[in-house]
């Protein structure tokens, strides 16, 4: 087993290096870039959703915060890029300290709508504040990513920077849930009163889970400001932050690899939309793309809610029970 797995991470590795050298088109690198940015915001929040059973439609606005705070701090007071981008994931993880305690104190649909009105709080911030983020016309004069004399220009390169955080990401994440605090989340997520009367501090732990994902959704952002050198409101929209969701529930919500994949495949059928509605509805417009995702989401719900990588819970044990179960004498 142990030899099984050394040969498919070299596999992987190995697809990994050779991708850029195959893949001619600045197009298709691009998408890429673009879903391995995705993937480190779909991580953090898998971790909350799955793991911490903690719904949040609020990430797209930490990762807005993150994209922001990197760009105007190189920008506008001239910090070093590298410097910026250390400080981009810093202050959603600080916003998400002093918000996340009232807010994790809502339940259900409750929590919902607390993540969501702040998501739609932060979008028209950005919008409104025109002096300093350049409202609704985005912000300009970010300058490329610097790391001592290396510039980062191209997409071949932020593929390189962007896919390796994404294993360190995903490294970090593996460590963390097959940890004590890993079995604490899952306590968690089973039954909160239940983790409680164990005596695990569940306020507590949601509110660590909930600023790391902030925390991964901005570096997200402060990585997607250097890489497009320009930020606008729009990314960061309530339709961000349920793609997000889509794509931890359509790859596994309680997996760790999940939220990778539903990032291939949300950004994926994106791609796909943006050219095959045009043909079938020449007048149609980006209302018809929100409707497909959120067919995608019920259908998933419905027919495969533990997602594409997940494993029914209870299933192989609720028959094993079955089986083991003394039965009724027959008289």
């Amino acid at each position: 087993m142990k030899h099984r797995n050394l040969i498919f991470f070299l596999v992987v590795l190995a697809c990994f290096l050779a991708l850029p050298l195959v893949i001619k088109s600045g197009y298709f690198l691009g998408i890429l870039v673009i879903v391995g940015l995705y993937s480190i915001v779909a991580i953090g929040l898998g971790l909350l959703l799955g793991y911490a059973g903690q719904v949040s439609f609020g990430q797209a606005a930490f990762y807005g915060v993150g994209a922001y705070t990197a760009a105007i701090l190189s920008g506008t007071y001239g910090w070093p890029p590298l410097l910026a981008l250390a400080a981009a994931p810093v202050i959603p993880a600080a916003v998400a300290a002093v918000i996340g305690r009232p807010i994790l104190k809502l339940r259900a649909h409750y929590l919902v709508l607390g993540t969501l009105g702040f998501g739609i709080l932060v979008y028209i911030l950005l919008k409104e504040a025109v002096g300093l983020t350049g409202g609704p016309s985005g912000y300009t004069g970010i300058p490329y990513f610097r790391a001592g004399g290396l510039v980062l220009n191209s997409d071949v390169q932020f593929y390189y920077l962007i896919w390796c955080l994404v294993a360190l990401t995903l490294l970090g994440a593996w460590n963390l849930v097959n940890s004590r605090i890993g079995r604490a989340l899952r306590a968690l997520h089973g039954s909160e009163l239940a983790a409680q009367t164990a005596g695990i501090d569940t306020a507590r732990l949601k509110l660590k889970v909930f600023i790391l994902s902030a925390f991964l959704a901005g570096l997200a952002g402060g990585l997607y400001a250097f890489y497009i050198t320009f930020v606008s409101p729009s990314p960061f929209d309530f339709h961000a932050s349920i793609l997000f969701v889509l794509m931890v529930v359509v790859g596994g919500a309680s997996t760790v690899w999940g939220p990778v994949l539903g990032a291939f495949v949300v950004v994926g059928l994106g791609e796909f939309l943006r050219w095959a509605v045009p043909l079938v509805l020449p007048k149609a417009g980006g209302e018809f793309e929100i409707i497909f995702f959120g067919a995608i989401l019920v259908l998933v719900l419905l027919f495969r809610p533990e997602g594409l990588l997940g494993h029914r819970r209870g299933g192989r044990l609720e028959s094993k029970v079955q089986k083991e179960a003394p039965q009724p004498c027959s008289r």
